[in-house]
């Protein structure tokens, strides 16, 4: 370090001192205005990109928050198909019962109708069937009685008391 100090030249020096001066004013003049823009220019970029960053999380929140708001309303709209669906298939079950048990009881109605209706044919084909065979069998008993003249007075002797005790 001796050396330096005994060696040092105020020429050189003065020399030194002027050419950094003059590197220092052309780098101020060319170079540094250039360096602070293009630093200012990343850090407006930076800054934009975090905005832009920030308001992309923002949105996807709304959105998110937007999505599960359409699928709640749409699980509600679901269950209120689902339940109108449900009353509509009982409400139509009931129906159909409602009618086979009102077309059931018509045609056990008619059924019985028919029934009675047969019945009450036979009953008529059977009297007459039977007042037809009494006929015949009172017929064959009377000529076979009336056959002589005595048992015919006897018949119409006590038909004549029959007449007048009524």
């Amino acid at each position: 370090m001796d050396k330096l100090i005994h060696d040092f030249s105020w020429g050189l020096f003065f020399w030194q001192a002027i050419i950094l001066l003059v590197i220092i004013f052309l780098l101020g003049k060319f170079a540094w205005k250039p360096i602070v823009n293009a630093l200012e220019a990343r850090e407006e970029g930076i800054a934009d990109a975090l905005a832009a960053a920030e308001n992309a999380k923002r949105e996807l929140t709304n959105l998110k928050a937007d999505n599960e708001k359409l699928l709640a309303e749409a699980r509600a709209e679901r269950d209120v198909m689902l339940k109108e669906a449900r009353e509509m298939k009982d409400k139509m079950i009931a129906e159909a019962k409602e009618e086979a048990q009102a077309a059931g009881a018509q045609m056990i109605a008619q059924a019985q109708a028919t029934i009675q209706s047969e019945k009450n044919a036979a009953v008529a084909d059977i009297k007459n069937q039977v007042s037809t065979l009494s006929i015949d069998i009172a017929e064959k008993l009377l000529k076979g009685q009336l056959a002589d003249k005595q048992a015919q007075e006897q018949l119409v002797g006590s038909l004549l008391n029959d007449i007048k005790l009524n």
